[in-house]
């Protein structure tokens, strides 16, 4: 099937940038169709080959910039020359979870597989990519004819069911996987989430080198990955705070696989901003503190949302922060320029009238490619500042 893009569009497609919008369309189909399509400009001219599906981040992808057809040859080439370049964490034997396939990075978008100790987790992100997934998983099994289980992750809106095995045979779970030799609990089949976001994996590895003597306070937790690596690296002590009651056995369980006495760390179910103002009626002060909210997150009494509250928490996170500190300040939304984000990092900063330096600015590591034309796809920010009160 041919679908015709706008001028504008050809142009873009042209530069590099595979992400196809609703205006890109001369037309766009009453249906969508479920099958790979050839996109031409105005005059009929083969401009790239894709699909069409809708998703959060646009109406389809461009998947092949040439005349090549995608079939199962193309495929099984897309990722095997995935799985090389992440040769690296393959030799690895003190990390054992990683991405494998990282999306319109790795040459085609709506779909991640990530690798954690021998069996591979799938997430469709949009229906279309879904519904040719059969050929996929065919291409994907022939390049890990090694791994022991498949699972998918269904990540679009008419999904019926967000996670269900596809093949092979499931572990005993916990999982158990390494990073940087740190022991992690995941769980691959509970729904979305398997218990770490393996795209810290590197600010993770900055904890374990520089955490040793300090009190350190990880705000919307989640599981207290960042608390066991700075446990795991020597600091004094940790305590994690999230809303969630879930929150609690999981971080538990996250240092108990790594042979550390609970007892000794602290794991608080709380709301975030309650618990800047606990802390600060208690008069205890961190030497770090962790910021890695969700983009968008609603109780019962309010909503949070990045772009609006990160102003608050740098401002809270000073108040509890020892005289010489550190903030890690951490966001995954998309739609929050790195300009932008360290902007609002840095009045907050001001307003408090304290001192502060940049020291560090880490961006998704090399086994989550982005694609340098669509800024959005480079999506993680994390800036390290030094502060001084």
């Amino acid at each position: 099937m041919q679908i015709q893009l706008t001028d504008s569009a050809v142009k873009k497609i042209n530069a590099g940038n595979p992400l196809i919008q609703k205006e890109d369309l001369k037309n766009t189909p009453a249906t969508l169709p479920t099958t790979w399509v050839e996109l031409t400009d105005s005059r009929g001219k083969f401009v790239a080959r894709g699909y069409l599906g809708e998703q959060n981040k646009g109406l389809g992808w461009v998947v092949s910039f040439d005349q090549t057809s995608i079939d199962q040859v193309f495929l099984i080439r897309l990722f095997n020359e995935a799985k090389m370049r992440r040769a690296h964490y393959f030799n690895d034997p003190l990390t054992t979870a990683f991405r494998v396939f990282n999306g319109e990075g790795d040459g085609l978008g709506g779909v991640t597989i990530d690798f954690y100790a021998d069996y591979l987790v799938i997430s469709w992100y949009n229906q279309t990519i879904y519904q040719l997934k059969e050929e996929l998983i065919a291409s994907l099994r022939h390049v890990y004819p090694e791994v022991a289980g498949v699972v998918e992750k269904n990540r679009f809106k008419q999904a019926k069911q967000e996670s269900q095995w596809v093949a092979g045979t499931k572990p005993v779970e916990p999982l158990i996987v390494k990073e940087n030799g740190v022991n992690y609990a995941v769980y691959l089949n509970e729904g979305y989430m398997t218990g770490i976001f393996l795209d810290q994996k590197e600010v993770r590895g900055r904890l374990l080198e520089t955490s040793a003597g300090k009190r350190v306070l990880n705000m919307f937790s989640y599981t207290g990955a960042f608390s066991v690596a700075a446990a795991v690296g020597g600091a004094l002590e940790t305590t994690s705070v999230d809303l969630a009651q879930r929150s609690l056995p999981k971080t538990q369980e996250q240092f108990t696989v790594n042979g550390l006495a609970v007892a000794q760390q602290k794991i608080i179910v709380m709301d975030t901003f309650e618990y800047f103002r606990y802390a600060a009626r208690k008069n205890l002060t961190y030497d770090l503190i962790i910021l890695d909210p969700p983009s968008f997150a609603r109780n019962k009494k309010k909503t949070f949302s990045v772009l609006k509250d990160y102003g608050r928490l740098i401002e809270d996170s000073v108040e509890i922060l020892a005289d010489q500190g550190v903030i890690i300040a951490s966001t995954n939304a998309a739609n929050f320029p790195k300009k932008k984000f360290q902007q609002t990092i840095e009045q907050a900063l001001q307003k408090q009238k304290v001192t502060y330096q940049l020291k560090t600015t880490f961006r998704l590591p090399p086994d989550f490619p982005a694609v340098k034309q669509l800024a959005e796809s480079n999506y993680l920010k994390v800036l390290v500042y030094e502060i001084n009160k």
